[in-house]
């Protein structure tokens, strides 16, 4: 039998594996480093995407909230604007009011007193004045309770003007409350 050396092709068929293998072994590494790769640029790019619309969102959530700011500043001004149509209209209404007051005082004072000082605050008056008697002064509260326009007549003080004689007069002060309507057109 002849010999026959098999050890060479032995040898080049494990070369030839080991290079199959080493070449497969790289393209797996380079097939793993192309996923890594695209991975990592897919997440790049879901990460890049997540902020701008993080921006957007702020950059909307900040004009949003600058809207609501000039919304408040306008509410403000718009209450603020009301407060003062109001007061106008208070105004308004009430002007009528001083034209009736003085022309009750005329009405309802008796002869023999005369006013010193009428002063107002809201509805309440303060009548400072100078009577001849009690009596006229006591006139006065009862005009004042029988007018239209007057109302509550109180009084807080009287007393002698002079020491001297009996008609020096008699100094008085009185308080009463204005009606805002005349009392004949509220009873119907």
């Amino acid at each position: 039998m002849a010999h026959i050396n098999l050890l060479p092709w032995r040898e080049e068929r494990r070369k030839e594996q080991l290079r199959q293998f080493l070449t497969m072994l790289g393209l797996s590494v380079v097939l793993m480093l192309l996923v890594i790769l695209a991975v990592h640029l897919q997440y790049s790019r879901m990460i890049s995407a997540q902020a701008a619309r993080n921006s957007f969102m702020k950059n909307e959530i900040t004009a949003v909230e600058k809207q609501i700011r000039e919304i408040n500043a306008l509410a403000k001004e718009k209450k603020r604007l009301l407060a003062r149509m109001e007061v106008i209209q208070q105004l308004q209404r009430n002007r009528p009011g001083i034209v009736h007051l003085f022309e009750e005082m005329v009405k309802v004072i008796p002869e023999g007193a005369h006013i010193k000082s009428l002063t107002q605050k809201g509805k309440s008056l303060t009548i400072n004045g100078i009577a001849q008697s009690n009596a006229r002064v006591s006139a006065y509260m009862r005009n004042i309770d029988g007018s239209d326009w007057l109302t509550k007549p109180m009084l807080n003080i009287i007393q002698k003007k002079g020491q001297k004689k009996k008609s020096d007069g008699r100094d008085f002060i009185l308080r009463a409350e204005q009606l805002a309507q005349p009392k004949k057109e509220t009873k119907k």
